[in-house]
């Protein structure tokens, strides 16, 4: 019960914690939004308007206010739940993003999987034989696609199963030939409780490429976290107590070893979700993937204000969703974290 209280009082300041976290965040965008090169009514009129026109432009979009009342509107606003309007679609941010960001979360979540699966399969690979080829080779692969650079991986992968072999799509999210199902935004989701076939499938051969490149780049962090938590257990007291009762190595690593070494590649896994945004950004551009990640790039392009702050607020948002998610789950799991 003196614990069931402790992840009581520890949950409640991670939850008092999370909006002073985005308060800074959304504070920290805006003023490096402000302190950037560049216009944003340069990007709508371009160099070549009359400074009437300008202005007036100037004055429409609230950027004539002196910045510590921009600061104070962009405040109240974001306390009312509105992220304002973009400066360039004059659509509402929220419908912006909420269009977005089924999209972006499908691929970071397939994505995230593929990168699971991968990582731990190449860091559970060598324990069998520790220093062996097949160690080294988990080593090589942890190494190798924890620092291949994304644009490059993307290119080659598109180059050789798009434009080689056809395989799948070059970019995109859907045939331009078929209908995107209606719904809730998530293509396969939408697709399999149709069950409409054809579409599982053009969603399948779109996401394929995208979700394997950015999965892919992303397993090196769970196989370098599972192969070093691994070593640590099986070098443990209690499973050293284990094999000197007889148990079996396979026993040993399964059941000793392995739970406890998959608790910290748990808290990696809510850190690789802020690892997404960044991975899927030039995922989603080079892939034309129409994602939030996508969308954020063309904002900054534009200089776009409403645009980009919207975007961030919503991905910290999430962000920090997620980690609090995961530092609950691993404390439930792991009775040996102290509050």
């Amino acid at each position: 019960m003196d614990r069931g209280n402790q992840l009581l009082r520890y949950v409640g300041s991670r939850l008092l914690l999370a909006p002073v976290m985005l308060w800074l965040i959304a504070s920290l965008v805006f003023l490096l939004l402000r302190v950037a090169p560049g216009d944003p009514v340069d990007a709508l009129l371009g160099s070549r308007a009359s400074e009437a026109a300008r202005e007036q432009l100037r004055q429409q979009l609230g950027l004539n206010q002196p910045l510590p009342l921009q600061y104070l509107d962009f405040l109240t606003d974001l306390l009312k739940g509105d992220l304002g309007t973009s400066l360039v679609s004059a659509k509402p941010v929220l419908r912006i993003v909420r269009d977005a960001l089924p999209a972006s979360i499908e691929l970071g979540f397939v994505a995230l999987v593929i990168a699971a699966v991968l990582g731990l399969i190449a860091g559970f690979s060598g324990i069998a034989k520790p220093e062996g080829k097949i160690d080294l080779a988990g080593r090589l692969y942890g190494i190798g696609t924890y620092a291949l650079p994304s644009f490059w991986a993307a290119m080659v992968f598109q180059l050789v199963f798009a434009v080689k072999l056809g395989w799948f799509p070059v970019g995109g999210r859907f045939p331009p030939t078929l209908v995107p199902p209606n719904g809730s935004g998530f293509y396969l989701i939408d697709g399999i409780f149709s069950g409409n076939w054809q579409v599982i499938t053009a969603a399948l051969r779109h996401l394929a490429l995208p979700a394997f490149t950015l999965g892919l780049l992303l397993s090196g962090i769970f196989d370098n976290a599972l192969r070093l938590n691994l070593r640590r257990v099986l070098r443990s007291d209690y499973v050293e107590a284990a094999r000197s009762r007889g148990i079996s190595e396979t026993q040993v690593v399964l059941r000793h070893g392995l739970p406890n070494a998959l608790l910290p590649v748990l808290t990696i896994a809510g850190i690789t979700v802020a690892s997404l945004v960044g991975g899927a950004l030039l995922i989603e551009v080079i892939f034309s993937w129409p994602g939030i990640a996508n969308q954020l790039q063309e904002a900054i392009n534009r200089r776009d204000y409403p645009l980009v702050q919207g975007i961030v607020v919503v991905v910290a948002t999430l962000v920090v969703m997620v980690s609090l998610v995961v530092d609950v789950l691993v404390a439930i799991l792991d009775p040996r974290i102290k509050f």
